[in-house]
């Protein structure tokens, strides 16, 4: 009996540690962040990771919510292209599509 409990104590710790080393492998490397500047906002959902939070500020300054993201296009960014990506918060500054993006 104690050698079926060692042997389970051994097999979970195995299937335990490859679980935290898969996880931590893929939280450490990314890929290379985009550039989405002067592309439609749904370029930005498209191409990056769902579990990746995205979050979205109008980019003219009227504090306007994003309803609708076939209606907007990018402007700004961060991280800024080509920085991993590593699980942090993308940062996505918009505006409408029919609107030209503000100067810095």
């Amino acid at each position: 009996m104690t050698t079926l409990l060692r042997r389970a104590a051994v097999l979970t710790g195995t299937v335990l540690a490859t679980t935290a080393l898969t996880v931590t492998t893929a939280t450490a490397a990314g890929p290379p962040m985009p550039d989405f500047r002067g592309k439609g906002l749904m370029d930005v959902f498209r191409t990056v990771d769902y579990r990746t939070r995205v979050d979205l500020h109008d980019a003219s300054g009227y504090q306007r919510n994003v309803l609708w993201p076939l209606n907007w296009k990018v402007c700004t960014q961060t991280p800024a292209p080509g920085v991993e990506l590593t699980g942090q918060t993308i940062d996505i500054g918009v505006v409408k599509k029919t609107e030209t993006c503000p100067r810095a």
